[in-house]
């Protein structure tokens, strides 16, 4: 559940989110094309990556 103030609706909380500011949801969708579907990583290396830097970050994976 989100920590800030989100407006009730149809769909999912996040993509309800990103309608508060659809320019940053944009480009937000554009980064996850860049790193999900415009890689040159295989999926092992890039969970491998996902995976340290929230170990980085000190976050549960």
């Amino acid at each position: 559940m989100a920590k800030i103030d989100i407006p009730d609706g149809e769909g999912m909380e996040a993509k309800r989110m990103w309608q508060l500011a659809p320019h940053l949801g944009a480009a937000m969708g554009a980064m996850g094309d860049a790193v999900y579907a415009k890689t040159s990583l295989s999926v092992r290396e890039r969970e491998v990556a996902r995976m340290r830097v929230a170990q980085l970050n000190e976050c549960h994976v």
